[in-house]
């Protein structure tokens, strides 16, 4: 069975970054985690993301990812080109930037089934709203959080309002020169009181 990793670079007060590289989409602050990328930072990604892996998008990350990524050059891009794109749309006829599939109304229910199949992790990136539902129905397996230095005051959240309570276990902390602390955590049921 594939593991669904979530992958998000986010500041101290909880805003992710939902852009393309170089800016993109409606950012508050603009490319605001530009500031604290690094070469080092950038292999620790890529080491993250893996050699081989597919994506679990929603259709706003896709469609601004979909205008940075198939003609960025450099190792990042050649994977994220040839990982297949899961998207949750009701559009998906409107999909270009492939290979990808469009995932229906019953997100809970396509996931587990593309957890079921297949032997290539699914990483989701963006996509906060997706990120809730994930949460809300048991099929997040661990959670990567890439914490930048800085706070942004508003922007998009992480998490919506309403996302069900959930327990982490710590997995790892690591700590890079630019002030990003990246932290793992394996997801552990519902929290209990």
């Amino acid at each position: 069975m594939r593991k669904l990793r979530i992958m998000e670079h986010v500041s101290l007060d909880g805003v992710i970054e939902i852009g393309a590289p170089g800016g993109g989409g409606d950012l508050p602050f603009g490319d605001w985690t530009a500031p604290y990328r690094s070469p080092e930072g950038a292999a620790l990604v890529l080491g993250i993301y893996g050699e081989n892996f597919d994506m679990l998008l929603g259709r706003r990350t896709y469609d601004l990812w979909s205008g940075f990524w198939p003609t960025a050059p450099g190792p990042m891009a050649e994977r994220l080109n040839a990982a297949t794109k899961h998207v949750a749309t009701h559009r998906p006829e409107s999909l270009q930037w492939g290979p990808f599939e469009g995932i229906g109304p019953d997100i809970a229910s396509a996931v587990r089934d593309i957890k079921a199949k297949g032997d290539r992790d699914l990483v989701v990136s963006g996509s906060s709203t997706l990120t809730s539902t994930l949460l809300e129905h048991g099929l997040v397996d661990e959670m990567i959080l890439l914490v930048n230095p800085v706070l942004l005051g508003k922007g998009k959240r992480l998490f919506a309002e309403g996302t069900p309570p959930r327990a982490f276990v710590p997995a790892g902390t690591q700590a890079l020169p630019t002030g990003i602390v990246v932290n793992t955590y394996t997801f552990a049921g519902p929290l209990r009181a």
